[in-house]
């Protein structure tokens, strides 16, 4: 037999498309050549498989080897072909039997010696051969985190010889690892660590509570990285299906699975655009995406570029990143929930404050100017974290754990699940207009709150948004003034602009 078919995966965004190889064996000089728009490291691939050919004591064909990629328009970038390509070879020159092959779909990079080495998006190739119907055979280590996907049938290898025994040998089979990580302990930093900031505290549960966005400011050393880091832990548990999400995107990127565990992302604030939102020839995920089903964390928010974060403004709203390249066009999934911290000045402190009075209110108002409307619009709450009084540092009164804060949000969160099926955050249209009613009395608060802070629509809609999460943490069916109110309350950055 002259020609071999075997199947493997490419990556192109959270996918992972079919790739047929194809490779034909002919007379004439030695040659080996691969076709179908393969990208530096597919090509080198030859020197490789050659190798770990020679190096498992297989015969190297030869003759002039041409190995096809299909479809031929879809472009390959990697190591992971390298041993769908070796078998290729080894069936054309009938060192192994073609039939054997078509079971299976194999990804995995070959060293010199044949063994496999551990590679990217195992996780979403897996959940894509598993729809196919076939068995995916890859390193063992990412065997290991494939498994996730129930039902699916994974096989592990270190090396080429292994792989050629089970198709040799009957009565031989590749080990099929479950996922050791799957029961990992989750830890998250605890609430109790954070002394004061009474009103920092509630907006981080009503955060939790309906997936809210919240800007923290305040002066330097308050607390408001410490109070960033522990919303993770206040979230509910995630969903299979969401753990699942979470963890095909850390494979993508080559990134440690954190099972069950929500990720926090805290990007320099040097980072580009490109950075926090995806992107590069072949596209790859940004911040935003690493982030997805956890937070995104922006310290120091002004030192950003304005145009970096008005980047951001879409995903916030669509919770998906869409690329688009002359070439493709690749989708992320980005339902991030953002905090953010800044100074309230330019010297870092308040505009009451002594150190602060050098700079003029104009100043100040084109520091925080430094972000756009349309994107302070899409953050619901903007609390101000002031400094503590030394008492009250000094004190070892013992604060509200996160396991006992998580209760009521866990409550909170059950409520919006069985009424609407989302979180507050998420209501739009109709929806939010059945789910956040309100009486005339409170709407007549809120055309106050309208007029004097000089609220947009979107504001509006955010407002209503919250009063809703403040009612479910207090166990209430409807939007009473109490809850209009302390959303109002969460408004404070509106506020402080007023001052100046």
């Amino acid at each position: 037999m002259t020609l071999a078919v075997s199947y493997s995966r490419a990556h192109v965004g959270m996918q992972a498309p079919l790739v047929t190889i194809e490779v034909h064996i002919s007379g004439g000089l030695p040659a080996f050549s691969i076709v179908g728009l393969a990208e530096a490291a597919v090509r080198e691939a030859k020197e490789r498989v050659r190798s770990a050919i020679l190096n498992s004591q297989f015969d190297f064909p030869n003759g002039r080897i041409t190995v096809n990629m299909a479809p031929a328009d879809l472009p390959k970038q990697g190591g992971q072909f390298d041993l769908a390509i070796a078998l290729g070879i080894l069936a054309a020159s009938e060192q192994i039997q073609a039939d054997a092959l078509k079971p299976f779909e194999w990804l995995g990079e070959l060293s010199l010696s044949g063994h496999l080495r551990k590679g990217p998006g195992a996780l979403p190739a897996a959940m894509a051969c598993h729809n196919a119907q076939r068995a995916l055979v890859c390193n063992i280590n990412n065997a290991e985190e494939a498994a996730l996907v129930q039902g699916a049938r994974i096989y592990g290898a270190t090396h080429l010889l292994e792989v050629c025994r089970m198709l040799k040998d009957k009565d031989f089979t590749l080990p099929s690892p479950t996922p050791s990580f799957e029961h990992n302990q989750k830890s998250y930093p605890d609430m109790a660590d954070v002394k004061g900031q009474t009103s920092a505290r509630r907006a981080l549960e009503i955060a939790a509570a309906g997936k809210h966005n919240l800007l923290l400011f305040g002066p330097p050393g308050t607390g408001k990285t410490l109070l960033a880091s522990r919303l993770p832990g206040l979230l509910p548990p995630m969903t299979d299906a969401q753990a699942l999400e979470v963890a095909a995107v850390q494979s993508v990127a080559n990134l440690p699975l954190t099972w069950q565990q929500r990720p926090f992302r805290s990007p320099h604030h040097s980072a580009s655009a490109a950075a926090l939102i995806g992107g590069g020839s072949l596209p790859k995920p940004g911040e935003v995406t690493l982030a997805h089903q956890g937070v995104l964390f922006l310290d120091e928010l002004p030192e950003f570029p304005r145009h970096v974060l008005d980047v951001l403004r879409e995903p916030l709203e669509s919770r998906e990143v869409c690329i688009s390249r002359a070439a493709r066009q690749c989708t992320f999934p980005a339902g991030f929930q953002l905090v953010a911290a800044m100074n309230p000045s330019p010297g870092g402190y308040g505009a009451d404050d002594p150190r602060s009075k050098r700079y003029s209110p104009e100043q100040i108002q084109r520091y925080i100017s430094r972000l756009s409307g349309p994107f302070l619009d899409r953050i619901d709450l903007h609390i101000e974290v002031p400094t503590l009084p030394k008492e009250l540092l000094m004190s070892d009164q013992p604060a509200e754990s996160t396991a006992e804060i998580r209760v009521r949000v866990e409550q909170a969160w059950h409520a919006q699940q069985s009424r609407q099926g989302c979180s507050n955050s998420e209501l739009q249209g109709k929806q939010l207009e059945q789910i956040c009613v309100v009486s005339d009395a409170e709407k007549k608060l809120l055309d106050q709150a309208i007029d004097r802070l000089g609220l947009s629509a979107r504001a509006y809609h955010r407002i209503l948004k919250v009063a809703r999460t403040v009612a479910d943490l207090n166990g209430q069916k409807l939007i009473d003034k109490q809850a209009i109110i302390e959303s109002l309350n969460c408004r404070q950055l509106e506020k402080l602009l007023g001052k100046l």
